[in-house]
């Protein structure tokens, strides 16, 4: 075996700024995922038809198809209809969120769907309208309930995030491609983004457990 990590330690800086870089469109992705999944859930469970099929439509067509693809379309084909380009961190939001907003909608609906009944019901026998029950009563209980599967999700998109090197954007995977471009070794640098990877992950993964033993005792 032929390996060299010597080799890849200049450009260490380098690949280590890939780690901001990449938290920083996972995170507003996440929350834009999030806002947009809480209104298509409420669209779920909503008494009005239409708003029904909406929700669920969306959620069949952003699970259903490669989230590469999604990104694709937004990057390379939406300039082509409107002649506007898209830069690539703005494509990354948009495709990330959308399609975590269709994952984050089916988590908080069946939240909401899992308070007791008890609850809704004193609430419309006390005369509560609509809106503050969600805001004030439902939502409160069903997030509580909910946290660690949306921590999950959060997982799931920091290790999906390498997808977006494919349309250039500097993340750690793409950085890692420009170091093996560069001394035209790549399984170094890539060993190396994997072990960042990872340790994202096992961190994200311990301050989950922790949220979820908090979450247990305060109940």
């Amino acid at each position: 075996m032929n390996l060299d990590f010597s080799q890849i330690v200049p450009y260490i800086p380098f690949i280590l700024e890939g780690i901001w870089v990449t938290l920083q469109f996972v995170i507003i992705s996440i929350i834009f995922g999030f806002i947009l999944g809480t209104v298509l859930a409420l669209c779920k469970i909503s008494k009005i038809k239409a708003l029904n099929w909406f929700g669920d439509a969306y959620t069949s067509i952003f699970r259903g198809t490669p989230l590469i693809l999604q990104l694709m379309i937004i990057y390379f084909a939406i300039p082509q209809l409107t002649g506007f380009d898209i830069s690539p961190f703005l494509s990354a939001i948009l495709a990330f969120g959308l399609n975590s907003s269709a994952y984050v909608s089916e988590i908080i609906r069946a939240g909401i769907q899992a308070v007791d009944k008890g609850q809704t019901e004193a609430a419309q026998a006390l005369g509560v309208p609509y809106r503050l029950m969600m805001k004030d009563i439902i939502l409160p209980q069903a997030l509580k309930n909910i946290l660690p599967a949306l921590m999950n999700e959060f997982i799931t998109l920091t290790k999906e995030s390498a997808i977006v090197s494919t349309i250039g954007y500097l993340d750690l995977m793409r950085r890692a491609q420009v170091v093996g471009a560069d001394i035209y070794r790549n399984f170094e640098p890539l060993i190396f983004v994997g072990v960042i990877y990872w340790l994202l992950v096992m961190v994200l993964t311990i301050i989950g457990k922790v949220v979820e033993r908090r979450l247990k005792f305060s109940d």
